[in-house]
């Protein structure tokens, strides 16, 4: 699951992106990446893998529930009685969503299983520190984790409780690896909007051990309104929360905007903003970033194929953007290759690649004495690598 010379599929007929990358200018990603004023530089796929490698990444819209192991879950519904595959291949079909689905709401369906078998707290603090090493293990220095906790009461585990264990797996794991860790507590647009508030003022209780945002996700289509969630927006911010909301995963550009109404700093993936050209310039006039998911956008049908992701168009545009997998089982996929894609197919130059990935350290939900010193570790790497200058 998290090799990164597994290939990557850039089209819907299964072709890899070495063979289909496409860039601004057509040429493919493989072999040329197309700056922002045309200029290709030549990639070497063996060069670019080791960059990849070596480059300290920071990664902000992560899932919980969407990053299980496939050997912790088939622990856990071993366990914990659930009826589960009991073998690795059965499992990993159950937990990772086809490619593609068919919309959002057969994407959503992946995560049916991993809520089942995160309904204590043991799990939920197992589950963590093992994404957290996961991430750590490829060079991932800072990454924002989101999980809603309202999914996994469902066997009685408290509120607070259940935020307590993950953010005991996130404070355990993130001391022995070394890798920043802060959490970011997501409410679901089609869970009670009271209900969601009870949710924000417990969360903010936390912010003071690394849960410092708040997040609005779910089934865009059937509840399309963040307004809805005013008030738990309201009690978040007054809590000392910082704000991102999910949009456009469904109705394109015009969710992004509507998702404006709450003030996020952050829009978690909001790809079809390239379609609303005033969109993108208020975008830009607000400093609020896309938190971008290019290949979840894929699976979940927001994009053809993932040579049409506007990831680079957006990033030449000026609109502020950040890269990151969404879920790594459920898609598959780990931070390193969706960088490699990003480049191969998507067709970013390795300077641009750096400059996203380095641009997640400024709008981060983390404080500038947690910042600094990740800013710098970041800066002096790419002193010593030209090729991301």
């Amino acid at each position: 699951m998290d090799d990164p010379e597994r290939p990557v599929d850039g089209s819907a007929e299964g072709a890899t992106g070495a063979d289909v990358a496409t860039g601004e200018e057509g040429a493919t990603g493989a072999d040329v990446a197309t700056g922002a004023e045309g200029a290709t530089r030549a990639v070497d796929p063996a060069e670019l893998r080791r960059l990849v490698a070596a480059m300290p990444k920071a990664e902000l819209h992560l899932h919980l529930d969407g990053s299980l192991r496939i050997d912790t879950a088939l622990e856990l519904a071993r366990t914990r009685g659930i009826d589960a595959a009991t073998d690795a291949a059965g499992m990993a079909a159950a937990l990772i969503a086809p490619m593609p689905c068919i919309d959002q709401a057969e994407l959503l369906r992946a995560f049916d299983l991993p809520i089942a078998l995160m309904q204590d707290a043991e799990s939920l603090e197992r589950i963590t520190a093992e994404l957290v090493e996961t991430k750590a293990a490829e060079g991932v220095r800072y990454v924002e984790i989101r999980w809603g906790p309202r999914l996994h009461e469902a066997r009685g585990l408290a509120l607070v409780d259940g935020i307590a264990a993950v953010v005991a797996g996130a404070q355990s794991a993130g001391t022995r690896t070394g890798t920043v860790v802060r959490l970011i507590c997501t409410a679901l647009r089609s869970h009670d909007p009271d209900g969601n508030v009870v949710l924000a003022e417990t969360a903010a209780r936390f912010r003071d051990d690394g849960l410092t945002g708040f997040d609005l996700a779910g089934p865009e289509a059937a509840y399309p309104d963040p307004l809805t969630h005013g008030k738990a927006f309201a009690a978040a911010r007054a809590g000392g929360l910082r704000i991102t909301v999910h949009a456009g995963e469904w109705g394109g550009a015009a969710q992004v905007r509507r998702a404006l109404d709450v003030a996020p700093e952050r829009i978690a993936h909001g790809p079809r903003a390239i379609n609303d050209p005033a969109l993108c310039e208020e975008l830009i006039a607000r400093g609020v970033s896309l938190d971008l998911c290019p290949t979840s956008n894929w699976q979940a049908g927001i994009v053809p194929t993932l040579a049409d992701h506007p990831l680079a168009r957006l990033h030449r545009r000026g609109v502020p953007v950040t890269l990151n997998t969404d879920d790594t089982t459920v898609s598959d996929i780990s931070l390193s290759q969706e960088y490699i894609g990003a480049v191969e197919v998507i067709g970013l130059t390795v300077p641009e690649l750096w400059t996203i990935d380095r641009h997640a350290l400024d709008v981060a939900f983390a404080d500038a004495s947690t910042l600094g010193p990740l800013r710098d570790e970041f800066d002096a790497w790419a002193v010593t690598e030209p090729r991301v200058g």
